[in-house]
């Protein structure tokens, strides 16, 4: 496990939750013409990128886009000699339950779809290759959550 990666996530994970406290005391502090889960997606893809780093993948690739319009790849890497595709699902609310929830079978089809063209642009070799979901959910109390599901659906 690298120390970097570790530092990194624990960074993160600090620089949130002063965010969190900060949003808490005055709510009116942010930035005109961002969209609120945009930001959220964004802050959430990046702790589950330094939190795989953590654990031991080797990322390749960050917010691969399909030339096809298939979709999108939020990240890819090899987690020892299986190459993994990572739908990232950031939550602040537990109204519409985890967030891995959210990948419904329409998701995972475009996900499969966009992975095929992945391998296929790779020109190599056939590969060992899984789909994981990173679950990412702000506690107020208790800060980010996150969860990897490791083989979480089949493609």
């Amino acid at each position: 496990m690298s120390w970097f990666a570790r530092l990194m996530y624990r960074a993160l994970v600090w620089k949130e939750r002063q965010r969190a406290l900060r949003a808490r005391r005055s709510p009116a502090g942010k930035p005109a013409g961002t969209a609120p889960h945009l930001a959220t997606g964004e802050r959430g893809e990046t702790l589950a990128y330094w939190y795989l780093r953590q654990a031991g993948y080797t990322m390749v690739a960050r917010n691969w886009r399909a030339r096809s319009g298939a979709g999108e790849l939020d990240l890819v890497g090899w987690d020892g000699p299986i190459l993994a595709f990572v739908e990232v699902k950031t939550r602040t609310s537990a109204e519409a339950g985890p967030p891995e929830a959210a990948v419904s079978r329409a998701k995972q089809r475009r996900i499969t779809k966009a992975a095929r063209e992945y391998l296929r642009r790779l020109g190599r070799k056939p590969v060992n290759y899984r789909f994981d979901i990173v679950s990412v959910f702000w506690d107020p109390e208790r800060g980010y959550q996150v969860r990897l599901i490791k083989d979480a659906f089949k493609g």
